[in-house]
């Protein structure tokens, strides 16, 4: 979980008086580490939970700020909190904890045992900001600045280790102190769940609703004793409603408890606030790892509720959002991976081998990852049909990849365990039970070493079964109805309630005769699949069985039915383009000039400085070369900065582009579009794709403009072709 979290989250880049000299245009004053990341001021939040921790500060608005900032924080939204933590450094520029807080956005729970990577060294120069600072701040204060120093100045790779040790120096020194026993809880997991959850009702007896308790009970108790925080994964989402891992992180133990219906509506309503959220704030899919991670468990959850068309919509949505060159780019990363994951998995697991052999099905890509997942999902897929030597050789070519001299493959599903599964799946096609039997148990042994070893990826899993569940297929379709029955009950141990482990577990069960056991399974099936799909197979199957077939929920909770095609106030559940921001600049001429004047035709808009900005007018000059492609794409370049009308039409640099220049003198238009650092109070380049209906696809701001305009023309015709797609939505084209 920290792994994952640490190589998927964005944690946005700060702007704060820190010691770095930096005068060019459009960068921060404090360094170039500092010129991206959300860089507009806070607002104040609602729904995120409450929590006091008092500082040191000349400003009462500040403790309001840091209080936000350290609620954020409980719930990992580190991108959030850092903009809170900054706006109290902005207003108080001495205030110690203020650094602190943005120290602890990025030295935290997930931080690995290098301290030499860009984000590292970031928190580490706040750190050393507080520590310039902790003078003026209390005994109190001063020792929670102290431990994170020496938790991450000295190149232990303990952190964790070390943080426990200090802060327990706090909870002795000062018992009072909520927000210490809640830390000291964070940075204890893992080492005993049960004193855990002691410190944590420690915390609930003087703050029953603290955001940040309820969180670390249900990472507590994860995958240790589950159900020990199912009253924490009720109450969570309720006491931070607007924060989409309150709803997120429950879904992950209900779906370890087999609890798909709360799961999925935990998770569903995780993606909506996500999506809001990236909506309000002018966020793209590729600049919140969040939504994508969401999108990709709600589709696995959908899976095991028999939603087939629920999952893919989720899968292709991911792989059709907008890509980054930096990001999201097309050799991986961000939604694209995830919808691949999802899409693959999704189609394995109901068996659509025809769609998956179809080419451009799935947009697989050059790369190794791609290549071994590939050839894994082909191999199942014409094991299915029936074709049997092509199936042979695309698992010879998996097997190459893992040659002794080839190189590793990167991807989340292991290349051998898949292989080793593919091989049994293959041997029992062509008749050889004994050695279909000997692979599949060879990739089942291998499935729990990684699952005792906590490697094995559940979260959600790029594995489309458990192993022992296509083991006890393979038994039942050879007639071993005892030895099915046992692989599918060790199946269960792994994936609880799985509903096609369950349909198998009842055939079995009654081809052995035993009635009330099949009559268990299916009532159990049934109740996991009762709003599944019309038409699967498995669900054919047990209602052939001829027996008793009540739906029974055998769960730890009761639990509330989902539906995805339910409407919900919270939100969308599909990322779609988000309207653009009204534009009010005028032209050369004075004449204003809007948005909807260009309606049914694409924007390319660009925000620069000025004439006097080299950098600026280069970008500016190889966008005007480039005037066929974007007049061959339906597109018009609009370039905006807060140069005055006059100056502009005098402008000899600029004035002989066919571009049309804007004045935005208030930097009203570059605040409405996060084109204007008001930390530091400059203007910001900015890229901007807006469609013909108005809605902006893809953006990029920062200190430096945009130059990759072969990606700009390809992204357009990626907007293009989706808005003219006859399979796209009404609202879409």
């Amino acid at each position: 979980m920290r792994l994952t979290w640490l190589t998927g989250a964005a944690l946005a880049l700060s702007l704060l008086p820190l010691p770095f000299d930096n005068d060019r245009p459009g960068h921060s004053s404090h360094g170039s580490a500092f010129d991206t990341g959300l860089r507009q001021r806070p607002w104040h939040m609602e729904g995120i939970g409450q929590t006091h921790f008092p500082i040191t500060t000349k400003s009462p608005e500040v403790q309001e700020w840091f209080d936000q900032g350290n609620s954020l924080l409980h719930s990992f939204w580190f991108e959030e909190a850092e903009r809170s933590f900054r706006w109290c450094a902005k207003l108080d520029p001495d205030c110690a904890m203020a650094y602190w807080g943005l120290a602890a956005t990025v030295l935290n729970w997930f931080t690995g045992p290098e301290l030499n990577t860009p984000e590292t060294k970031r928190g580490l120069d706040f750190l050393k900001e507080a520590v310039r600072r902790k003078s003026a701040a209390s005994p109190r204060e001063r020792l929670y600045i102290e431990a994170w120093t020496k938790a991450f100045t000295d190149n232990r790779p303990d952190h964790a280790f070390v943080l426990v040790k200090e802060l327990q120096k706090i909870v002795i020194a000062y018992p009072d102190d909520v927000e210490a026993k809640a830390l000291y809880a964070l940075y204890s997991i893992g080492a005993n769940a049960y004193a855990t959850e002691l410190v944590l009702r420690e915390v609930f007896a003087k703050q029953p609703d603290h955001p940040g308790a309820h969180h670390y009970r249900i990472h507590n108790w994860d995958g240790v004793s589950t159900e020990q925080a199912l009253e924490s994964c009720r109450r969570y989402g309720v006491i931070a409603p607007g924060v989409g891992h309150a709803n997120h992180m429950p879904g992950h133990n209900y779906s370890k408890l087999g609890m798909w219906n709360e799961a999925a509506l935990a998770m569903d309503s995780a993606t909506r606030i996500e999506l809001r959220y990236m909506t309000e704030r002018l966020a793209l899919p590729f600049e919140t790892w969040n939504y994508a991670h969401n999108r990709n468990y709600l589709s696995y959850l959908q899976e095991q509720l028999g939603m087939e068309k629920a999952s893919l919509s989720g899968a292709r949505g991911l792989i059709a959002a907008p890509r980054d060159t930096l990001r999201n780019k097309d050799d991986g990363g961000g939604s694209f991976d995830q919808g691949i994951q999802a899409l693959m998995r999704c189609l394995i697991k109901f068996e659509r081998w025809e769609e998956i052999l179809k080419p451009d099905s799935i947009p697989w890509r050059d790369t190794p990852a791609d290549k071994a997942n590939r050839a894994f999902a082909e191999a199942l897929a014409y094991i299915g049909t029936g074709k049997l030597v092509d199936a042979r050789g695309r698992l010879a070519d998996l097997r190459a990849m893992l040659a002794k001299d080839a190189p590793p493959i990167p991807t989340e599903l292991d290349p051998s365990l898949a292989a080793d599964a593919a091989e049994g799946l293959l041997c029992f096609a062509e008749g050889d039970m004994l050695e279909a039997t000997r692979f599949l148990l060879q990739a089942a042994a291998l499935e729990q070493k990684k699952r005792d070893e906590e490697s094995y990826s559940n979260d959600p899993p790029p594995y489309p079964w458990p192993v022992h569940r296509v083991l006890g297929d393979a038994y039942l379709a050879h007639g071993d109805a005892r030895l099915a029955v046992d692989a599918y009950t060790r199946a269960l141990n792994f994936e609880a309630n799985d509903a096609f482990t369950l349909a198998g577990l009842a055939r079995a069960q009654a081809a052995l005769g035993d009635q009330a056991a099949a009559g268990d399974a299916a009532g159990r099936f049934l109740s996991v699949f009762a709003n599944a799909d019309p038409g699967l197979k498995w669900s054919t199957q047990v209602s052939l069985l001829g027996v008793d077939r009540k739906p029974v929920a055998k769960t730890a909770a009761p639990e509330r039915p989902y539906r995805p095609d339910l409407p919900s106030e919270i939100g969308p559940l599909e990322w779609e383009p988000y309207p653009a921001p009204e534009l009010t600049s005028s032209d050369s001429e004075g004449k204003p000039v809007r948005l909807s004047d260009y309606r049914g035709k694409n924007v390319l808009l660009v925000f620069y400085l000025n004439e006097a900005c080299v950098h600026c007018v280069e970008q500016l000059v190889a966008i005007d070369k480039r005037a066929s492609d974007w007049t061959a794409e339906n597109t018009v370049v609009l370039a905006v900065s807060s140069t005055p009308p006059a100056k502009n039409k005098e402008s000899e640099k600029l004035a002989k582009l066919s571009i049309r220049l804007l004045s935005d003198t208030n930097h009203q238009d570059a605040r409405r579009f996060t084109s204007y650092d008001d930390f530091e109070e400059i203007e910001l380049h900015s890229t901007i794709l807006i469609d013909a209906r108005g809605r902006v696809h893809w953006k990029r701001t920062g200190g430096d403009p945009f130059t990759d305009l072969d990606f700009l023309v390809k992204e357009i015709k990626r907007i293009n072709a989706a808005n003219a797609s006859p399979t796209a939505p009404a609202e879409n084209r």
